[in-house]
């Protein structure tokens, strides 16, 4: 049976896919392919992401990429070690 994606998993997807592309940051486009999310529910989900100071939308040569900010990475190095420690008990997210 395919398990689907809650909401914490889907917002950690999203920014680690978007640490991954560095300090050039990543455009919407390519973020929806590699997130698997449709275009109006990243939208949402990104603007969420700014307004709580976990990603910074950076405006360079006509386009809008996203940036993590050092408070997106703690909380992805936080649900990592939260994500292995439920993981040492048997246990799925």
């Amino acid at each position: 049976m395919k398990q689907y994606r809650n909401s914490t998993q889907i917002v950690y997807d999203v920014l680690d896919i978007t640490q991954d592309a560095g300090q050039a940051g990543i455009v919407v486009t390519h973020m929806c392919r590699k997130a698997n999310l449709s275009h109006g529910r990243l939208k949402n989900l990104l603007q969420r992401l700014t307004s709580s100071g976990l990603m910074n939308e950076i405006a360079y040569d006509g386009k809008n990429a996203f940036v993590v900010t050092p408070k997106g990475v703690h909380l992805l190095n936080e649900y990592k070690k939260f994500h292995e420690f439920v993981g040492s008990f048997g246990l799925e997210m």
